[in-house]
């Protein structure tokens, strides 16, 4: 009989446990109950979460049914530090109905900062207004603090976690919220350990199935990144408001690769050893705020602007090891520096009691410095002439670049209350960009793109919700991908050229949403079908000079991409079980396109994030210390994951992924959590060609690889005071 493995002894052992101690344990009562308003507005009291007396904002709602569409609804390009300017989407996230001004330090990431003491109550706004700081989302998610004169609460978490190498990294985060008078705050600071050691085997075959080579590869960083943020808010009076955000990260850290390479195309078989050192000097920060006035008539200016920067800077050295003999073959330095500034402002009003509009504009400034350096071992000591720059080695590229965009968006958006259960949003907007290249390449050009978006929402019960849109899209460009660049997963490829023409893809996107809110709070079933539509699409080209294969990325042509996502969360109450949550989640995709190289149809190159499906388990149980445990599973499946290049094809299979944890409520009034997590295999087959391209070329080797980082343990202690 096969043996379990470590993460389902974990689960198993888990669920048993819980089953022992298992009790039905009622909902609160009935006036803490969740409540619909007309608006479709889902209201949660802060008494409906005090049976489970939850540590944090993020331990309230991760208790509400199907809370992941609310947190994961922006849509497209609409969240994270990638998204294309401020726009009028982003987190989905409001703080007593503000949006914070920040790409890093949105509202997201106050959901674990902010103590549950502090909240008031938790709308899911499921409905358009203009009275809404962001929109576009499918639901917003707005934590309504509790108003004060003067108080002062603290979160602080301490947590030790173990690696499978034996290793053990503590970590900690300690958060201050409070007010005094009109001001109020959100301090944290936070240092967790990011160490990682990965045990992989590589195996390479030549086309007839023999033998050509096996590499046995260990990987580790060792990464300590250290996070402050501040969110200060200050209201002058009940009609002017005005916030500041900071935000500043380090995380210097040195990663290695060890190699033992068998070659078996000689008799006897040879053996090398290479050791690859890259130590990293990584670190950001961000200065984020806005500021709004209320006129008399309810009318509306705001203003919010982000400045920030980025910078990276990976030294990598090669290093053949013979017995004592250390030789240095190959130097790659990768420098790169992105700086935002970004403001935005606009004015709201209203046309009637029906209609509102918001006209505005938006100046984004996005600025790229990038440097690579390639030295190489030749063996006329007289050619390794590079000097530091390049290592002391033979000087192969130096290639430096600044990439700059200028962009104005001019925007309107019409929202219309067509009726009590209908609203139609309509957002204009057009944008007049300029991309500037200097450094290897001087090149300057203009761009203009006009963006309707429609968003039709019909509440057809107030539990039952039918939602539409269809919007232009303008998808940001990687800006490294202007100029070379190095790809950090293949050893044998040292850089990547970079390509000064590239255009921005563009797409039209429809989706069409059902929701529907089971009745006493009892769980979500949401099913959404979405149809992308796009042109330029950039994928890898081939850009091969004479004998020299080369590859960057180009504008391919058009695609589509189609499919549906299906998500329910339920709780247990058929088997009189309230506090037992089960959410299940699918996602299938079809992507196509048209390759380069090889002219057939093909899926888009991915390494993942295509279709899924995901199982999660979630038991509540607050008559035992407010006891909870859970597990979440998660598998990519069905989609080809390949990643098409000049001159080789790579293949991922995928494993899935899981997450266990339990939690209790002990001595001192403290939390003490048990978490284990377990990526799995991670797993590659690439097809290398010589001779050519992928189309005219041979099949040279077949390199079929596995790593696993093995199972990662966790003991963490929360409190607050």
């Amino acid at each position: 009989m096969k043996v379990p493995s470590l993460p389902c002894k974990i689960v198993l052992a888990l669920g048993l446990s819980a089953v022992l101690f298992a009790t039905t344990s009622p909902l609160a009562s009935a006036q803490d109950q969740p409540t619909t308003d007309e608006n479709s507005t889902v209201t949660y009291p802060a008494s409906f979460f005090e049976q489970y007396q939850p540590y944090s904002v993020n331990d309230m709602l991760i208790r509400i049914p199907g809370i992941n569409l609310a947190l994961g609804g922006g849509g497209p390009g609409n969240s994270g530090g990638n998204r294309r300017g401020l726009g009028a989407g982003g987190d989905q996230v409001l703080i007593n109905g503000r949006r914070i001004a920040g790409k890093g330090n949105e509202g997201n990431q106050q959901l674990t900062r902010i103590p549950a003491s502090e909240v008031e109550y938790i709308e899911i706004i499921r409905g358009t207004s203009g009275d809404l700081d962001v929109r576009g989302g499918t639901q917003v998610v707005n934590v309504v603090l509790k108003e004060a004169e003067s108080n002062t609460s603290y979160a602080y978490e301490l947590n030790i976690a173990h690696y499978h190498d034996g290793k053990y990294q503590p970590g900690g985060k300690i958060s201050a919220t409070g007010q005094n008078g009109g001001f109020s705050y959100f301090l944290s600071a936070e240092r967790e350990p990011r160490w990682e050691f990965r045990d992989g085997f590589e195996t390479s075959y030549n086309l007839d199935g023999s033998v050509n080579e096996t590499i046995d590869r260990d990987f580790g960083g060792d990464a300590w990144p250290t996070a402050l943020a501040a969110n200060l808010g200050y209201e002058f009076n009940e009609r002017n408001v005005a916030n500041l955000n900071l935000q500043y990260t380090e995380n210097d850290f040195l990663s290695y690769a060890d190699r033992i390479i068998t070659d078996f195309r000689v008799d006897p078989a040879s053996v090398r050893i290479e050791r690859d050192e890259t130590p990293t000097e990584d670190g950001t920060w961000e200065i984020g705020g806005d500021y709004m006035h209320v006129f008399a008539d309810g009318s509306r200016w705001r203003t919010l602007f982000i400045v920030n920067e980025a910078e990276n800077d990976a030294v990598r050295d090669r290093l053949q090891i013979d017995g004592s003999s250390i030789t240095k073959d190959l130097f790659l330095s990768n420098y790169i520096r992105t700086r935002e500034r970004i403001v935005r402002s606009s004015y709201v009003f209203d046309l009637n009691e029906a209609q509102s509009l918001e006209a505005g504009v938006e100046r984004a400034q996005t600025i790229l410095d990038t440097s690579l350096q390639l030295g190489l071992l030749r063996s006329d000591p007289a050619a390794n002439n590079g000097g530091p720059r390049f290592g002391n080695l033979a000087p192969i590229t130096d290639a430096n670049g600044t990439v700059e965009e200028m962009r104005y968006e001019y925007f309107a958006i019409h929202n219309w209350q067509l009726n009590d259960r209908m609203s139609l949003e309509t957002t204009f907007l057009f944008e007049d960009s300029t991309i500037s290249q200097e450094g290897d390449v001087s090149k300057s050009r203009d761009f203009t793109f006009f963006r309707p978006k429609l968003d039709y929402r019909f509440d057809i019960t107030p539990s039952i919700q039918f939602r539409a849109t269809a919007e232009k899209d303008v998808i940001q460009l990687g800006f490294s991908d202007f100029t070379a660049s190095i790809d950090g997963s293949d050893d044998e490829q040292n850089a990547f050229e970079g390509n000064s023409d590239l255009r921005q893809t563009q797409a039209w996107r429809y989706q069409a949403n059902l929701e529907y809110r089971l009745p006493n709070d009892a769980g979500v079933l949401s099913g959404n079908f979405f149809l992308n539509d796009f042109d330029d699409l950039i994928d890898n080209v081939d850009v091969s000079t004479g004998d020299q294969v080369l590859g960057a990325r180009g504008n391919i042509g058009s695609g589509r991409q189609y499919g549906v996502n299906l998500n329910s969360s339920i709780r247990l109450l058929m088997f009189n079980q309230p506090n037992m949550l089960f959410t299940a989640g699918l996602r299938i995709e079809e992507p196509s396109l048209t390759d380069p190289i090889l002219n057939i149809e093909r899926e888009r190159s991915m390494r993942g994030g295509g279709s899924n499906y995901s199982l999660g388990f979630r038991h509540d149980i607050p008559t035992r210390n407010n006891m909870n445990w859970g597990f979440n599973y998660r598998r990519e499946f069905y989609n080809e994951f390949r990643v098409w290049d000049v001159d080789k094809i790579e293949q991922y299979p995928k494993v899935g992924s899981i997450f266990s944890w339990v939690e209790v409520q002990a001595w001192g009034g403290l939390v003490y959590r048990f978490e284990a997590r377990d990526s799995r295999d991670r797993c590659r087959v690439r097809t290398r060609y010589i001779n050519g391209n992928i189309a005219t070329g041979n099949i040279d080797e077949i390199e079929d690889s596995c790593s696993d980082a093995g199972p990662v343990l966790a003991i963490k202690l929360r409190g607050t005071f």
